[in-house]
């Protein structure tokens, strides 16, 4: 018997990719999200200014109405949008704060890859870390 390649059908202009590409792709895309909410967070915290594709202006400083106005298409970036519309819905507060702790927490992990520790014991250590903190 021969074996059967998976046949993929892929929309143009799209770039698959894997392993290590993958996850530094991923890790880049959530850090650009949490960084384009952390200029909003503090006392001296700037509100962002918004426009939508039908020229609709919004001028906010709330984390999760910038990342739901925002057109983001890439899988771990969506994460990040995710992570803050559960924080608002459970807690009513602290949005940005959440975006901006996944991306720190990746920002560590992206060190740890580097330094050739294997992703499952990094998340490993996470889990621990957040059984610890409860």
């Amino acid at each position: 018997m021969t074996e059967k390649q998976p046949i993929l059908i892929l929309p143009e202009n799209y770039n698959r990719m894997m392993g290590k590409d993958a996850q530094r792709n991923n890790i880049m895309a959530a850090r650009i999200v949490a960084d384009t909410v952390k200029t909003t967070l503090g006392p001296k915290g700037m509100d962002k200014m918004l426009v939508d594709s039908m020229g609709d202006i919004t001028v906010t400083n709330d984390g999760v109405t910038i990342l739901e106005e925002m057109e983001i298409e890439h899988p771990a970036a969506k994460m990040l949008v995710e992570i803050a519309k559960t924080q608002e819905d459970e807690v009513g507060d602290g949005t940005t704060t959440a975006v901006m702790l996944a991306g720190k927490l990746l920002e560590n992990a992206e060190r740890l890859l580097d330094m050739k520790i294997h992703p499952t014991v990094i998340t490993k250590g996470y889990r621990l870390a957040g059984e610890k903190s409860q």
